[in-house]
């Protein structure tokens, strides 16, 4: 019976924070009324610890305590119901504490800070993202953007649209879509590299180097039932990631170290750069995509024979961080999510 009450007491501190009693002659802020729930989608090698970034942190404008939950698209449940419902959309989310126990825990999410892809190569949690968006939770960034970037080719859909409009300003490397095998026909320059599906770290890219090799790929392509990009090979010197944190801007250049042509895979070598106009024009217009992006990273490569640089793709909220700025990042993306609670908070009372 004493270990359940310890474990019990372990469990309330690690969701509801720290309960012990302040120290003599310190001074705390009390804190009244239901917690305001944070759940936060961010598991892997990369995630970090989210309830040390909101530690001590407050909504302007409330005497709430903060609760953040944190765990991945696997570990929770989504049900949501229309305005008719006073509880909109619950979840329940499986959390692992500090003494390596799981538990299950029911919550309303005040907020939600998703920083995993929805899609991956052997997963698809897009029916969870529909519960949180028919439960209209608020989010960073908008749930509707995430559902936008789970598809590729709506996003390069933008990117074409802003190179039209922009010319050189905005350069975007020429890409076809092909709806499935059958409409399959490059006839742009050699070698090529073919994207097929929703795929991404590399993953369902190849380098084709001729027509002969292509309509081996075609072959293959037509087994997989997807859709199918395909562009010019650009032989690029370095790399580029332009990322922009709500107001917050770095650029990145990155060198495969490995050799291989997919900088973005295996061991590169990865530097902070200035930030020029040109970089900044850049993150500005894609983080008005879909309505705006809170977080965004514009991926661009340096083409080594004319010595331009040109945009590949657009990233959302799932972007990664460099790991020797991780901890500032967060603290920005932290700021972005206590702005939006203020208002969201505000609004509802």
């Amino acid at each position: 019976r004493v270990q359940s009450k310890i474990y019990l007491m372990s469990a309330m501190s690690w969701l509801f924070g720290d309960a012990s009693e302040p120290s003599e002659g310190v001074e705390e802020k009390k804190r009244v009324g239901p917690p305001i729930s944070i759940l936060v989608i961010d598991t892997g090698k990369q995630a970090s610890d989210w309830k040390s970034v909101f530690k001590g942190a407050e909504v302007k404008g409330s005497d709430r305590p903060l609760r953040v939950i944190q765990c991945g698209w696997d570990d929770i449940q989504v049900m949501a119901d229309g305005p008719h419902s006073r509880t909109s959309c619950i979840v329940n989310a499986r959390i692992k504490f500090e003494n390596g126990n799981f538990q299950v825990v029911t919550i309303k999410p005040d907020f939600v800070l998703i920083r995993n892809q929805v899609r991956s190569l052997t997963s698809d949690y897009r029916s969870k993202l529909y519960g949180l968006m028919y439960g209209n939770v608020p989010s960073l960034n908008s749930l509707t953007s995430i559902y936008m970037f789970c598809e590729r080719p709506i996003v390069q859909a933008e990117l074409n649209r802003l190179s039209k409009e922009h010319s050189e300003k905005f350069r975007v490397v020429p890409q076809s879509y092909f709806c499935s095998f059958n409409s399959f026909f490059y006839g742009n320059k050699f070698p090529a590299v073919v994207k097929v599906g929703d795929a991404h770290a590399g993953f369902g890219k190849m380098k084709i180097a001729n027509h002969k090799d292509m309509e081996d790929f075609k072959s293959v392509l037509a087994v997989t039932g997807k859709y199918c990009t395909a562009e010019p090979f650009i032989d690029g010197k370095f790399d580029l990631r332009i990322q922009k944190i709500g107001n917050h801007y770095r650029a990145y250049k990155r060198i495969s170290v490995s050799g291989t042509w997919k900088t973005n895979t295996q061991t590169s070598h990865c530097e902070e750069i200035k930030m020029t106009d040109e970089y900044k024009f850049w993150a500005d217009e894609a983080s008005k995509l879909f309505g705006g992006l809170d977080i965004c990273t514009v991926d661009a490569i340096h083409n080594a024979k004319d010595g331009k640089e040109y945009i590949m793709e657009v990233n959302d909220t799932a972007s990664g961080l460099l790991p020797d700025r991780q901890k500032h990042d967060n603290a920005h993306i932290r700021e972005l999510v206590l702005g939006k609670l203020t208002t969201t908070v505000s609004s509802a009372s």
